[in-house]
Parts: structure tokens; sequence; C-alpha cells
């Protein structure tokens, strides 16, 4: 095992995977003689060259174009947005072009694309820089969706996105860039569409992904002090979601806390209580408890944005709650 950030990495994940593969390369706004926004490419352009790693205006409609044309015609690009908010510029072509092509021709085309850059929230960054849109790209066919939580999952992952024949949306966080954590060494991918139990425990299971599960440690140690065990499942993909891995464990806790970082209206957490009501009703001790940001745009103010924030205060609570303490 090597301990590294968790751009690092990224950046380690596209370059093994372009060494092996001309025909992927990676596209996005200041990704080249910048090193990337957030230096997650850091290297990337002396390794590669401009022909692999390319720098492009300010104009994801454009680019995300570029790489859906360019994968249904043979290669396997990342495209980069500096933040998933810009995406809705490009959001056309991701969802009517990328994750519709194959059925719309018939099985002719493969769409072998990956669309990355950072979500939700990552400070003071205003309402229109601030949104988490998991549940957005999930909802469309066609799309998986990845949302790592630390650098070795995001790593094998990443592997895992480009190698595949769909195309796939990998969340990040501009707040998790520097997170620095236990990578194994060598080759590895970890499939998509396969949660991972963080934590075991007995009492709650409690659900969550990406940065905002960090909320959920800090929980969950404090809950121990006072004498609950807490299982903490990592979803590490909300597209495919990993059903069988939930219903497991909480047929062994009898009661569940979702935590993530969204709006509180037709989200994932909102997905998950579904299926978990519809197949494990019986198994269920308390309501399940999920919690969201607030129902508002993202605030400025650094008071306001922490109101507006989950944390581990509401994981406490919604755990004290189900179980009735």
């Amino acid at each position: 095992m090597k301990t590294i950030q968790f751009r690092e990495a990224i950046c380690e994940a596209m370059s093994e995977e372009m060494r092996k593969d001309d025909s992927i390369y990676l596209m996005g706004e200041e990704v080249a003689e910048y090193n990337g926004a957030y230096k997650a490419s850091k290297g990337m352009l002396d390794e590669f060259g401009s022909d692999r790693v390319i720098d492009t205006p300010i104009s994801e409609l454009g680019f995300a174009g570029i790489g859906v044309g360019s994968a249904m015609n043979g290669n396997r690009p990342i495209i980069e947005f500096m933040t998933f908010n810009f995406a809705l510029v490009g959001i056309d072509q991701i969802i009517n072009n990328a994750a519709k092509i194959r059925q719309m021709s018939g099985g002719q085309f493969n769409c072998p694309i990956v669309f990355r850059g950072p979500t939700g929230s990552a400070g003071q960054l205003g309402a229109t820089h601030s949104q988490a849109f998991e549940s957005w790209f999930a909802n469309c066919p066609g799309l998986k969706v990845i949302v790592p939580s630390n650098p070795a999952d995001a790593k094998g992952l990443l592997k895992a996105a480009i190698r595949d024949n769909d195309p796939v949306i990998f969340m990040e966080s501009e707040q998790m860039y520097g997170d620095k954590g236990e990578v194994p060494e060598g080759d590895y991918i970890i499939p998509i569409g396969v949660a991972d139990v963080k934590r075991v425990g007995t009492d709650v299971t409690i659900i969550s992904f990406g940065k905002i599960i960090k909320e959920a440690y800090k929980a969950a140690d404090q809950l121990e002090k006072e004498g609950i065990s807490c299982e903490i499942i990592d979803l590490r993909t909300v597209k495919p979601l990993d059903y069988e891995a939930i219903l497991t464990s909480v047929k062994k806790t009898n009661r569940m806390v979702i935590l993530e970082e969204a709006w509180p209206y037709g989200n994932v957490a909102s997905e998950i209580i579904y299926h978990v009501q519809s197949n494990a009703f019986d198994f269920l001790d308390a309501p399940i408890e999920k919690i969201n940001t607030a129902d508002t745009p993202a605030p400025y103010s650094p008071v306001l944005l922490a109101e507006w924030l989950p944390n581990h205060e509401d994981v406490i609570r919604s755990v004290k709650k189900v179980m009735y303490k």
C-alpha cells in the first residue's frame, strides 16, 4: 500500500489506462497547460502530449459533443468538467446522445465515455456552483453514476469506468482532492455497482456516499461511546445501486438512516427507501430516516451554509430517533 492524495489517485488511474490504450484521451478546461484546475492531471501533458491531453475553450456543450462523437467512432474519451454545475451547459449531449445512442442505433454504436469532475458544495461558492446532480444523472437510463469517497475507491472505480463500454458519470469533490489515503500498488479495479461496508455494526445501518460520508464516520464514533453500534455502507455507485448490500445490512440491524448531500425531493435516498420498504418492510423496527440539505439553493454566507449542509449532529439525532432514544 502507498498513501497518496485523492487527486493523485485520479491522475494515476487516467495515466495508467492511457499507457495501455492509445484510444483514451483527456479533454476539458485547463486539463493540460495548467495541470488541471485541481491538479488532477498534473504531468499528463508532458507524458502524453497535446493530442491526448487537450485544453478546451469554455464550451461544455461543444467539447462534450466532441467526446460523444469520438466515442461513437472508436475512442474512449475522458471529459473533465471543472464542476458538474457547468455540465448543465452540456447536458443535452450527455442525456440525449451519450445515454441513448446504443438504443437509438439498435446496438450499432457504443459510447464508452467518462464524464468526470467535482459535484456538490465546496464552501462559499454560491447557489449556482454548489449543486449535487447525482440523482439527476442516475434518473437517465443508459448512464452509470459513480461517487467515490476516498483515494483507493476513486482509483479503482475510475479505471473500471474508463474500461466500461457505456457512458459513465464520475463525480468527485473539490474538498476531497487533498484527502490522503492508502491505495493498493499495481493494477486493480473496483467493480461498478458494488457497495462497501466501511464499518460493521449491529444497531443501525447508515447509508451514504461521496464526501458527506465523513459526517457519518464522526457520528458513528460518538455514538459508539454511547453504546450504539453503527454499520456504515458506502454506496460508491448510485447507478446501478447495490440493493443486495443495502438489504443485507438492514435485515441485520433493522434500522436505517440515509445521509446524502442533495436536495430532499426525489433523490437517491428516496429510491433506496422505496426499495427497502418494498423488500424488507417486515425487518424494519422504525421508519427510515433520510438526511439532506435544506430545500433551498445553497447560501453564500458561511453561517447559513453550515445550517444548509447535513452534518454529524444531524446523523446522531436521526440515529437516536430510529433507536427511540
